[in-house]
């Protein structure tokens, strides 16, 4: 009896210590850790400022590769949710919600996990760094509270290993996620790029001639355009077609001193453009400037979905065209005005907006030459770019 009276005695002592030494402990948490990247703070902000990449980089996935991953609210910024859900019971359930958002600055997420805690909170902390602050210094905290939850006190001694390797492994997958973007600024002054979106494009009728590699000349482009203009011309006369669009170039490859590319140009019927809308009562030059406009309106109306079977085309003898009925689907698109020489910069732009907003792009880039083949080479040149994304 004595034996169990003082074993009882010195289980209460260790009681008594074990929550003195709980009430002693902190009830709040925070853990920091950094990367750097070569990446613009475009790139960067908006990466971090929407979820759609949450599974290249966060360690989540690397745990249960099964997890289930459901994005809702915002496409970006404050509102932009991700409810997670695993079978590993050490994972479970649970959310991540952006509260707030400075752009080039910060990043404010909502955490709601099986954890002990609560009023977790993750911030992305986006610092200009290196020489003429080219790099960015990613700081990613973590900041948990337990309040009077001693048992969570405990766990907090060892938050650091935990939750404190999951963020350095997270920042070092971020860091070479982001080395595969292009680096280029989408939202730089210099680069007059608008309208960045996702887009659905219906199949479409096209001729198409293979321009080959042509010197990277702004004359040697042009008349490349205009040599295989003329043959698509040729195979449209001799089909009873007409345009649907302005012309497009399809880029293979913009090399160094050669461009390869493809001249393609939309097409229909003669006769089946929708018709255009009336124009206002006016009379003489006027009218006939009003009706040129509308004409043109609908037959570039853009883009022209594919009607019915395939179109019956006569590729005219040594003409080196060919027929395509594209496959509908989405692009990444973007509208530019200024030098065709500046189109590569904008492509890579294209694809560096998509790749951070989580979509991948496939098969060659095009731009639908709005202004024409003349104005294309002059600062007032008018382009709609696209990208097609799986």
């Amino acid at each position: 009896m004595t034996r169990l009276i003082e074993f009882l005695i010195a289980l209460g002592i260790v009681a008594g210590l074990a929550l003195l030494v709980g009430v002693v402990l902190p009830d709040h948490r925070h853990i920091s850790e950094s990367v750097e990247t070569n990446r613009k703070m475009t790139i960067v902000y908006d990466t971090v400022n929407n979820l759609r990449r949450f599974r290249d980089w966060n360690t989540l996935v690397l745990r249960d590769p099964k997890i289930e991953l459901r994005t809702s609210g915002a496409v970006a910024g404050v509102g932009a949710r991700l409810d997670y859900t695993s079978q590993d019971d050490r994972i479970g359930s649970g959310s991540w919600e952006i509260v707030e958002s400075i752009p080039n600055e910060k990043v404010v997420i909502k955490v709601d996990d099986q954890a002990r805690g609560h009023d977790k909170t993750v911030q992305f902390l986006l610092q200009p760094t290196g020489k003429n602050n080219r790099n960015v210094k990613i700081t990613q905290t973590y900041d948990v509270e337990y309040g009077w939850d001693l048992v969570g006190r405990y766990a907090g001694l060892y938050v650091s290993r935990h939750v404190g390797d999951d963020m350095k492994m997270g920042l070092a997958r971020m860091s070479n996620m982001l080395a595969s973007v292009p680096n280029f600024d989408y939202r730089a002054d210099n680069v007059p790029l608008r309208d960045l979106s996702i887009v659905e494009v219906p199949a479409e009728d096209l001729l198409v001639v293979n321009a080959g590699n042509v010197d990277r000349s702004n004359e040697a482009i042009k008349q490349s355009i205009k040599n295989n203009q003329e043959w698509i011309k040729r195979t449209l006369d001799a089909n009873n077609l007409e345009a649907a669009g302005p012309v497009r170039i399809i880029t293979t490859d913009f090399g160094q001193e050669k461009y390869a590319f493809d001249v393609a140009l939309p097409i229909r019927r003669k006769g089946s453009a929708p018709a255009a809308a009336p124009a206002a009562e006016t009379e003489g030059e006027e009218a006939d400037e009003a009706a040129a406009k509308a004409a043109q309106a609908a037959a570039f109306a853009k883009p022209v979905p594919a009607q019915g079977e395939p179109l019956q085309v006569k590729i005219p003898d040594g003409a080196p065209v060919q027929y395509v009925r594209t496959k509908p689907g989405r692009s990444a698109f973007g509208s530019f005005t200024g030098f065709m020489a500046e189109l590569d910069a904008v492509r890579n732009s294209v694809r560096a907006w998509a790749t951070t907003n989580g979509y991948e792009v496939t098969d060659r880039p095009y731009e639908v030459w709005e202004g024409g083949v003349d104005k294309a080479f002059t600062p007032e040149g008018e382009y709609d770019v696209y990208w097609h994304i799986k």
